[in-house]
C-alpha cells in the first residue's frame, strides 16, 4: 500500500501560556482522500493545519506530508501543496491578477512561460475571472476566499490543505467549492479541507476525522460511519397494525422494538431491510414505509463532545 498523504505521530502543540492546542494526535489521510477535518472553532484544527505546513513547529511529535518529513523536506514537498489557511494575505492596492502574477513570480519552481495561462485558469475555476482587476482591497470576503483558493491552484497539487474554504461565500459560493473538491478529487488529488460546517463535509467527503479540545476523538473512512451499529429501522403502517408488527421484528433478531402511533422502531443490527420488509409483506402487514435512519455526523460529533455543530450550509 501506498504512504498515506498527510500522517502524523503524537503531533502535540503547546503554547507558553501552558495551553495544550493539539494534544498527540495521528492523522492518517490516504492518498486520493478527500479528508474532513471537523470540530469546532478553537479545537485545535487551523494549529494543526499550520504545523503540517510548517509554519508552526510542534512541541512534540512528528508529521509528513507526502512521504516527506516535515518541517525538515518542506523545500521539496510544499511546492507539490497547494494550502488555504486562515483567510490569505495579498497586496491590498494590487488588483487580484496581479497578485496572483506577483506571487507566482516569486515561486523559483514555477514556469514563467506558463504563467499567463495558468493564472487565467486557476482565476476562472474560482469564478473570480470578471473580477481580476479590480483591487483586492475591495474584493469582499467571499471573494478573497476565492482568491486564496486560486492562489492555491496555481500549478496541479498532489495535495490540498483547505482550511475553511467556504469563510464568507453565500450559498451558491459554497456549493461551487464543494463542486470544485469534487473535480479536483477525481482528477486524483489528495484534499484536507477543514470546516465547522457539517453540510459541507458531509456532502463531498471520502473520510472524517473530528477533533475536540485538541484532540482526534474520530477518524474513519465515512463508509465506517455510515454503517454503524446504532442504525435504527422505522416501519411505518397503520395504528391496527403497528401492534402487530412488533412479534415480527422481534422474530427477526431486531431489538429495543417500540410503538409509536402508526410507526414501529426498532434497533435494525446486521438484518438485512429487505428481509424485514418482505417478512411483513408476508405477515400481511399494511406496509406504508419502511426507513434505516443512520447515526448523523451531527449526532456522532454530540455523542463525541458534548457540544452542539454549526449545520448550516
Amino acid at each position: 500500500m501506498s504512504a498515506p498523504a498527510i500522517h502524523t505521530e503524537g503531533l502535540t502543540k503547546q503554547f507558553r501560556s501552558g495551553q495544550v492546542a493539539v494534544d498527540g494526535i495521528d492523522l492518517a489521510v490516504p492518498q486520493g482522500a478527500v479528508y474532513g477535518f471537523l470540530g469546532p472553532n478553537g479545537s485545535g484544527k487551523t494549529t494543526t493545519i499550520r504545523m503540517l505546513l510548517g509554519l508552526a513547529r510542534p512541541t512534540s511529535g512528528e508529521a509528513w506530508l507526502l512521504g516527506q518529513r516535515m518541517p525538515d523536506r518542506g523545500a521539496e514537498v510544499l511546492p507539490h501543496v497547494g494550502a488555504l489557511v486562515e483567510g490569505p494575505a495579498f497586496h491590498p492596492y494590487l488588483s487580484g491578477r496581479a497578485n496572483l502574477v506577483r506571487l507566482d513570480a516569486c515561486d523559483v519552481t514555477a514556469d514563467p512561460t506558463t504563467s499567463k495561462v495558468r493564472i487565467d485558469t486557476a482565476l476562472e475555476r474560482v469564478g473570480l475571472s470578471a473580477a481580476a482587476g479590480k483591487l483586492f482591497r475591495q474584493y469582499s470576503l467571499g471573494m478573497k476566499q476565492r482568491l486564496g483558493l486560486a492562489l492555491a491552484l496555481l500549478r496541479p497539487r498532489q495535495l490540498l490543505v483547505l482550511d475553511e474554504p467556504t469563510n464568507g461565500l453565500d450559498p451558491q459560493g459554497t456549493r461551487e467549492v464543494r463542486n470544485l473538491i469534487r473535480e479536483l478529487s477525481d482528477d486524483g488529488t489528495t484534499i484536507l479541507v477543514s470546516s465547522h460546517l457539517l453540510s459541507e463535509i458531509d456532502q463531498v467527503c471520502t473520510h472524517i476525522g473530528i477533533m475536540g479540545q485538541g484532540r482526534l476523538l474520530v477518524q474513519a473512512p465515512r463508509s465506517d460511519l455510515e454503517n454503524d451499529d446504532d442504525a435504527r429501522l422505522v416501519v411505518t403502517t397503520t395504528p391496527a397494525h403497528a401492534g402487530n408488527t412488533v412479534p415480527i421484528l422481534e422474530s427477526l433478531g431486531l431489538t429495543d422494538v417500540r410503538v409509536d402511533d402508526h410507526e414501529v422502531h426498532a434497533h435494525l443490527g446486521d438484518v438485512a431491510p429487505e428481509r424485514v420488509s418482505a417478512a411483513l409483506v408476508h405477515a400481511g402487514v399494511d406496509l406504508v414505509g419502511l426507513d434505516v435512519r443512520r447515526r448523523s455526523l451531527e449526532q456522532l460529533f454530540v455523542e463525541l463532545t458534548g457540544e452542539g455543530f454549526d449545520v448550516a450550509s
